[in-house]
């Protein structure tokens, strides 16, 4: 079977839907040269949805190429920013109508809530389009005054940087893609996307529709590949100009080398994270089915397939047992809500692969090993589909692995804690620091702790919230760079200085 032919998708749901598998090039769909490909495989039943082509170095070489010729011939400075806005806004149009498809593909792929991926990854991909479209036209430099006797001026021109790799994780397959080339396109650079090999399928259904909204070949390419090989590939390519990258912090080192190695490329890393969630006795008591419900949020959402899940819950010791019990209570809701992710209410599925699911139970067997205790989980569904229940394990101390690595799974781990002072030190013992967040119906007590503790995000009586407009990134080993708000655009931009002297000018 030619891989650059479509496939048709069944949805449990009874919904059908054709999805292109070639790579996506000058705006067509074509197999790749070598004839390489990828199998998207179905995290419920462990069968394979499609085989997918996969980029090589030669395929790499063909986007760039396409890339660049896009730069300097329909893109770039070549085109008015409200015409990029325009674009942008109506490929944002066409998710809007393509929400529930989209958003059933994304759970298809993925093993996430199918109700969660359209009402949530969708509808914040497209008001991220959406709040870049609109920053399109509004890209624009100063004028500087520099001599006294107005004989000479300057200004400063603010430049797309030109060709930029974006390399995304499987998570968050949509929502990913909008926080990527949003900025890219507004500030007029061109993108090749990089999905993830385990979920490429909703990228190049979203690539139709970039064709659909009308936007020139060759300004968007999508070329699903293995990281070690479209991947490096793309980084380490001298026509690349900027690569950004959302994923392990071990694979953001291995990006930073490469770009150093070539072209000295620009480079913007969104890394891990093992984010604290604390409850202070200062939290209003009778709000703490609330606190509970941000906690699980934070942590089990996508089943607990989030860079910034709040993994380290610290409970102060006045209000622990009562905390406690109630996130228990809690904890068992959530788990009647896993299962299959196309069921109706459904909150959760299995993690994306069997790799990413034994990486989960290995975490948890060293936590026992440790001598932590499971409070609740800590074991594998039986039969097909790569399951594993919401965890939640006490008894933890500072040193174990479940305390200081990032799990990427269903795993909370609860300590208790008697001073504010004491949580802090601990909140902050780590090599992290993309998000924190903490519940204290004290004012003066948020002020201190949001001040203090070292991450990128900081939530105050909610957990996990974000906006396109608000930045986002982090602190330490979690990256360097911000994504959204008008943070991102500077990723894609660069300064030019302007000086003038027309002092010795004459009048035509």
């Amino acid at each position: 079977m030619s891989t650059s032919l479509p496939t048709l998708l069944t949805f449990p749901n009874g919904r059908e839907l054709t999805v292109p598998t070639g790579l996506f090039i000058d705006n067509k769909f074509v197999p790749s040269i070598e004839g390489a490909t990828i199998q998207s495989i179905n995290p419920v039943t462990e069968e394979v949805l499609a085989v997918v082509s996969s980029a090589t170095a030669k395929d790499i070489d063909i986007a760039v190429a396409s890339s660049r010729h896009a730069f300097r011939t329909v893109w770039g400075r070549n085109i008015p920013g409200v015409e990029r806005g325009k674009l942008l806004n109506r490929l944002a149009d066409l998710m809007e109508r393509d929400t529930d498809p989209l958003g059933d593909l994304e759970a298809l792929d993925n093993g996430k809530s199918a109700e969660v991926a359209r009402a949530v990854d969708l509808p914040e991909a497209i008001a991220c389009l959406r709040y870049y479209a609109g920053w399109s036209d509004k890209i624009f430099g100063q004028t500087i005054e520099v001599d006294d006797k107005g004989h000479k001026s300057a200004s400063t021109r603010i430049e797309p940087l030109g060709v930029c790799a974006q390399i995304i994780p499987w998570n968050y397959t949509i929502m990913m893609l909008a926080w990527k080339i949003g900025p890219a396109l507004a500030a007029g650079c061109t993108v090749i996307l990089k999905p993830s090999e385990l979920t490429p399928l909703p990228a190049l259904k979203l690539a139709e529709l970039v064709v659909e909204a009308g936007f020139p070949p060759g300004v968007f390419n999508c070329v699903p590949s293995f990281g070690d090989v479209g991947g490096a590939a793309l980084t380490s390519h001298l026509d690349v100009d900027k690569v950004a990258f959302t994923g392990s912090t071990a694979t953001g080192r291995k990006i930073m080398q490469a770009a150093a190695l070539s072209n000295l490329k620009k480079v913007t890393l969104e890394l891990g994270g093992k984010s604290p969630h604390i409850i202070f006795a200062s939290a209003n008591l009778k709000e703490g089915p609330r606190s509970c419900e941000s906690c699980h949020w934070g942590v089990f959402l996508n089943q607990g397939q989030d860079c910034v899940a709040g993994t380290r819950l610290y409970v102060q010791a006045k209000v622990y047992d009562a905390f406690i019990e109630e996130l228990l209570h809690s904890a068992k809701e959530w788990t009647a809500g896993y299962g299959d992710p196309f069921a109706e209410g459904a909150l959760g599925g299995p993690l994306v692969s069997e790799v990413q699911r034994d990486k989960v139970a290995a975490y948890v067997d060293s936590a026992r090993a440790e001598g932590a205790s499971i409070v609740y989980g800590g074991e594998r569904w039986q039969g097909k589909g790569w399951y594993y229940l919401p965890t939640i394990i006490g008894d933890v101390t500072p040193t174990m692995k479940v305390v200081k690595e990032e799990i990427f799974g269903p795993v909370l781990v609860v300590t208790k804690f008697e001073t504010e002072e004491e949580v802090i030190a601990l909140a902050n013992d780590s090599t992290y620091g993309l998000g924190a967040g903490f519940h204290s119906n004290d004012a003066n007590q948020c002020q201190r702790v949001l001040a203090r503790l070292e991450a990128g995000t900081v939530w105050v009586n909610q957990y996990g919230q974000l906006y396109p407009q608000v930045p986002f990134g982090g602190y330490k080993q979690s990256g360097m760079g911000r994504e959204l708000g008008t943070y991102a655009l500077e990723n894609y931009t660069q300064v030019k200085s302007v000086l003038w002297d027309y002092s010795g000018g004459s009048a035509q």
